[in-house]
């Protein structure tokens, strides 16, 4: 099992930026895929971003495509999202999620096997 702790959120403005973090321990980090989702009030919790363990492939929902970065730090065991151009829309719920990189679904939550307390990111117009 991974530990996931989220961080980074708050309150941002549309057309700002905003940049989580979600440092991981528990099992190598390297041997992990990495993803974010997020869960808006009255919403099911959608893909956001995901990235190979790797680092070498990096997947997006097509709403953010353009505007958000995920990244990773193997070294600092730490997945990042940059998140800019904000929009009011992005307002949600971010959660980090890990699954073993044998698991071939990048973008189903269902993949994902750990998961953070979630992190609030509300972005004001």
């Amino acid at each position: 099992q991974v530990q996931l702790v989220e961080s980074g959120g708050g309150l941002g403005q549309a057309g700002g930026s905003l940049r989580l973090s979600c440092a991981a321990s528990g099992r190598p980090f390297s041997s992990y895929d990495m993803g974010w989702f997020r869960q808006a009030p009255g919403k099911e919790r959608e893909f956001v971003a995901a990235i190979r363990w790797s680092g070498g492939s990096t997947y997006y929902a097509d709403s953010v495509k353009g505007r958000f970065t995920i990244s990773r730090d193997n070294a600092k065991n730490t997945v990042y999202l940059q998140m800019n151009s904000l929009k009011t829309e992005d307002t949600a719920v971010y959660y980090c999620a890990a699954k073993h990189a044998t698991i071939a679904t990048m973008t189903v939550a269902a993949g994902y096997a750990d998961w953070g307390q979630g992190t609030q990111v509300t972005v004001s117009s």
